[in-house]
């Protein structure tokens, strides 16, 4: 079996949520979702557990970080395309995430930031790097 990565985040409405990654290009695994947690698949390889909060409680014994207003984690997700970058955001934006700040251009990579209802911020870039500097 491959190597696996679980992204585990909890949010206050799960259905808005789960309509939010699938704006973004997720898929929901029925197989590992019910009322309480959705599985939303980004690649073979990769997938973003979204918990209810009584239900993400289950798994620590620690507060659950308010990331409205406070950082907890950077997610990050790689495109083939810089076009491909701005269609996940337009459509990320259209279903209510927000921008925190303008793209960010290094010459070799654009990145872009998203966050969804809870706060869970993404960074959304394409890198090429047949442009990354040598020296």
């Amino acid at each position: 079996m491959a190597k696996q990565v679980f992204i585990n985040l909890p949010v206050k409405n799960l259905q808005k949520s789960m309509d939010f990654y699938t704006a973004l290009g997720f898929t929901n695994n029925p197989q590992f979702s019910d009322d309480t947690a959705k599985c939303m698949v980004w690649s073979e390889t990769i997938f973003v557990m979204i918990l209810t909060h009584e239900k993400f409680k289950t798994f620590t014994s620690k507060p659950i970080a308010e990331t409205k207003s406070s950082l907890a984690g950077l997610f990050s997700l790689s495109l083939d395309s810089i076009d491909e970058v701005n269609q996940l955001m337009s459509n990320g934006l259209k279903a209510g995430g927000i921008e925190p700040n303008e793209m960010r251009d290094y010459g070799f990579m654009q990145q872009r930031t998203i966050e969804d209802f809870d706060g869970h911020t993404w960074e959304v870039f394409f890198m090429d790097m047949s442009k990354f500097p040598t020296e």
